[in-house]
C-alpha cells in the first residue's frame, strides 16, 4: 500500500526524519542515560518519562521512513480553470446556505477546522477537477450525500506551511 504524496511531502518528511535521527534521538538517549543514574528504576518517573520520548521518536522514525519508502509521486498541476491541489476553493453549499473556502491537500497534510481538505475524503474526490459554476454531488455514506457549487478557484502552490500530520 502506499499514499500518493507530492515531492514537498517527502521533502517535508526526510526534513523532520533528519533532525529526529541525527538531532533529537541522540539528546533522548544521552537523557535516558541521566535519568537513569537517579537511582530506583521502579520509582523513577523521570527515567520513564524519557524512555517513553524515546521509544515515541523512535516510532515516529519508523514511520516517516514507511511514508516516504512506499509513497508514489504525484504531480499537483492542474489546468487553469479546474480545482487541482492547494487551490483554494469557494464552495457554496445550498442545503446550509453557506460558503466556505479549502484547499484539496494531501492526506498527510489535512486539517479539516482550517479548511484543509483530503484529496482522498468524500468531498476531496468530489471536487478535483470541477471548473468555476459546476454542480456536484458529495457521497458521505450510502445514505447521505449532499450537492456543493464551485463559486471561485484561485490557482495556488504549495507554500509548506500545512504541517505533515504526526499520525
Amino acid at each position: 500500500m502506499h499514499d500518493d504524496l507530492t515531492k514537498q511531502d517527502i521533502e517535508k518528511m526526510q526534513a523532520e526524519l533528519d533532525y529526529r535521527q541525527k538531532e533529537l534521538m541522540p539528546e533522548l538517549i544521552e537523557e535516558v542515560k541521566r535519568t537513569r543514574a537517579f537511582g530506583d528504576l521502579s520509582e523513577n518517573f523521570e527515567y520513564k518519562e524519557a524512555k517513553r520520548a524515546k521509544n515515541r521518536n523512535g516510532s515516529r522514525i519508523r514511520y516517516l521512513e514507511n511514508m516516504i519508502k512506499s509513497a508514489r509521486i504525484i504531480d499537483s498541476d492542474s489546468a487553469d480553470d479546474e480545482v487541482g491541489l492547494y487551490d483554494k476553493v469557494e464552495i457554496y453549499i445550498p442545503e446550509d446556505d453557506e460558503t466556505q473556502i479549502i484547499q484539496v491537500v494531501t492526506t498527510i497534510r489535512t486539517d479539516p477546522l482550517k479548511g484543509l481538505i483530503s484529496r482522498e475524503s468524500p468531498f476531496g474526490r468530489s471536487v478535483l477537477g470541477k471548473k468555476v459554476g459546476d454542480k456536484f454531488t458529495v457521497q458521505v455514506s450510502d445514505s447521505y450525500s449532499y450537492e456543493a457549487v464551485i463559486k471561485s478557484i484561485t490557482k495556488c502552490e504549495d507554500d509548506g506551511s500545512a504541517p505533515i500530520l504526526q499520525y
